[in-house]
């Protein structure tokens, strides 16, 4: 049997509630075998991120060569790309290599808000990465950044959709996490809108969200999911894994990866 193939391209967070971490958690939680290109390295804990060191982008490329040349991908994701020049030869390979699914996570600032993507660089995400993406996953502030937008109901979450879709990703996920009230992600082809709601927790462990939620639809990709299917089982597994956060940290603390592995689930 051969597992599905899962490669993250991404920061590492020492903490191991984001980036890289998290994302090979998530392939793991969903029976994907995961690798990883990591584009940066950073020193993070649940309170914030107190450095990053970023990789020469030639080295990023020769990481996704080695890769792809030999143990070969089903999906790929993106989460913090830092700089233009990355961004640039992530998209070569991209094309280079026309990976099945690509799941680009716009990761633009940190749950602390330290900004994770050089302003400089939006709009190399912007013209040289989203029109490649098999779905693009941004969060409320993301969109807001990639639109101009000011976000505050589920109709701007739709019109915001229409937007990035324009600049060429065929799925769109808004999500809004950051309203009130239920937990409502909004998902469009170009043509119609499809809502996953779930119920809002109150936790202020939320470090990672993001990441593990887009991982977790290029498992399912991965795994011959439907674009929908694999954003439906990830809404499912991250709000689990919310539900069931191990609490540690003194600030943002990780979501729990592994809660249904663990049996906490029940």
């Amino acid at each position: 049997m051969t597992l599905p193939r899962c490669l993250t391209i991404a920061g590492s967070d020492s903490g191991g509630g984001a980036g890289i971490q998290a994302d090979l958690k998530a392939f793991a939680a969903l029976g994907a075998y995961g690798m990883s290109v990591l584009t940066a390295v950073t020193a993070q804990n649940t309170v914030g991120v107190q450095g990053v060191v970023e990789l020469p982008a030639a080295f990023v490329g020769q990481q996704i060569d080695s890769v792809v040349t030999d143990i070969g991908v089903d999906a790929v994701k993106t989460g913090m790309l830092a700089n233009a020049d990355i961004i640039a030869v992530v998209a070569e390979k991209a094309r280079a290599y026309q990976w099945p699914y690509l799941v680009v996570d716009p990761v633009m600032v940190a749950k602390s808000g330290h900004p994770l993507l050089h302003p400089e660089a939006q709009q190399a995400l912007i013209t040289l990465l989203l029109p490649l993406a098999t779905i693009v996953t941004p969060n409320l502030p993301e969109a807001r950044a990639l639109t101009g937008l000011n976000i505050t109901t589920i109709a701007e979450m739709e019109q915001a959709a229409q937007m990035i879709h324009a600049m060429g990703p065929r799925w769109v996920l808004v999500k809004g996490g950051h309203l009130e009230g239920d937990s409502v992600d909004v998902l469009f082809d170009g043509a119609q809108y499809q809502y996953f709601t779930a119920p809002r927790i109150e936790t202020r462990h939320t470090h990672g969200t993001g990441c593990t939620f887009a991982s977790a639809i290029a498992a399912g990709l991965a795994k011959g999911l439907s674009v929908p299917d694999a954003v439906a089982q990830a809404k499912e597994y991250i709000t689990t894994a919310l539900r069931h956060a191990p609490g540690l940290g003194q600030g943002h603390g990780p979501v729990h990866h592994f809660a249904a592995w663990y049996g906490v689930a029940e």
